[in-house]
């Protein structure tokens, strides 16, 4: 039997495993579209999780069935549609929410979201508005969820102090042989050293609260509805933590109002799209308004500047390390992405007065 499908089987399907697909989306989990014939045919997703990045995953899953269990009984009391409106982890035969194969391989499934699309690029200010519907309307659901149930699945995830100390230990190693080809990038990012404990800082002296939040708010991580359009089921639920909003909102801010990809080399054509940050401000807030008060609604446009800088940083400190994090394409590929964050936190900073009168609109 095919591996892959010799996995599968081990889940608690609805029907045999007959084929698969492989999902070529994602930086860190290998991902597999799994079909299924019995009576009648349904698709699963298969995932066989990192655990290099990951080094507990049981403490993962209970973070992932709790959050998804809890998002259910929300959605059925508001009359939702619970199988499209968050994802249905499927257990594994021994009645585990994962398995674990021979080798160690620690794997994942829940049923696929049918009639639904991913962009990695908002195509229109409407589209991101929908998607800053989506992630609002699922923080404001677990608004009351005990975050202190939560793992933390990878420590320092948004601490961007830390993140800055990883960067300056990569470059004291120098394992890969690359600092001398990256001055440039590592005089930007020194340069901007000083915004690092913004987030933090807020955080401490009780500015910014904490609560549950996703830490990996791309656009392509919100399933939209291909006939409405409507931003439906947030996905990728590994990093869902304690910690502040504006982590979240920063991080889909610097993806999804970002006029290219993230590898997008040619840096002429990367560049903050105003439209964009407000019309995801616009959708978020009109879900979470509540949860959230005027100092954080005002550091919106810094935490779309910390939380690209952040990205950017991890991105040189995974080039200098040798590629070991984040899965890559080509021998540059992480510093060109780091290339790419580092002008939108340039742009974004030239911007700052533009993005923050948009906010003061909605304060």
């Amino acid at each position: 039997m095919d591996p892959i499908l010799e996995i599968a089987a081990h889940f608690q399907y609805d029907g045999t495993p007959v084929s698969y697909a492989s999902c070529h989306v994602g930086h860190i989990n290998g991902t597999y579209f799994v079909t299924c014939e019995g009576q009648g045919t349904r698709r699963y997703t298969l995932q066989r999780i990192n655990t290099d990045v990951f080094t507990k995953p049981v403490e993962l899953m209970e973070n992932m069935v709790g959050v998804c269990e809890f998002l259910k009984k929300k959605i059925a009391a508001e009359g939702g549609d619970v199988e499209r409106e968050t994802l249905t982890v499927i257990p594994a035969r021994d009645g585990k929410m994962y398995y674990i194969d021979e080798d160690g391989g620690f794997w994942r499934s829940y049923a696929t979201v049918e009639d639904v699309t991913t962009y990695n690029l908002a195509e229109n200010p409407a589209m991101f508005r929908s998607a800053g519907c989506a992630f609002g309307r699922f923080f404001n659901r677990l608004a009351d969820y005990p975050a202190e149930k939560l793992h933390e699945t990878i420590p320092n995830f948004h601490n961007t102090v830390s993140r800055m100390a990883d960067l300056k230990r990569a470059i004291v190693e120098d394992r890969a042989d690359r600092v001398q080809d990256v001055q440039d990038e590592i005089a930007f990012a020194m340069a901007h050293e000083s915004i690092c404990s913004a987030l933090m800082d807020g955080i401490a002296d009780g500015r910014f609260k904490l609560g549950v939040t996703h830490n990996d708010t791309k656009l392509n991580n919100v399933l939209i509805d291909v006939h409405t359009g409507r931003g439906l089921c947030i996905i990728d639920l590994d990093t869902v933590m304690p910690g502040s909003l504006l982590f979240d909102f920063g991080d889909a801010i610097r993806f999804g109002a970002s006029s290219a990809l993230e590898d997008e080399t040619d840096l002429d054509k990367v560049y903050v799209v105003p439209e964009m940050f407000e019309a995801f401000t616009d959708g978020f807030l009109s879900e979470v308004r509540p949860s959230l008060n005027a100092d954080e609604i005002r550091a919106f446009p810094l935490a779309a500047t910390v939380i690209t800088f952040e990205i950017g940083i991890r991105f040189l400190t995974d080039y200098l390390n040798g590629d070991v994090y984040f899965r890559t394409a080509y021998p540059t590929h992480n510093l060109d992405r780091a290339r790419n964050q580092f002008k939108l936190v340039a742009d974004g900073e030239a911007k700052r007065a533009q993005l923050s009168a948009i906010v003061e609109k909605y304060i």
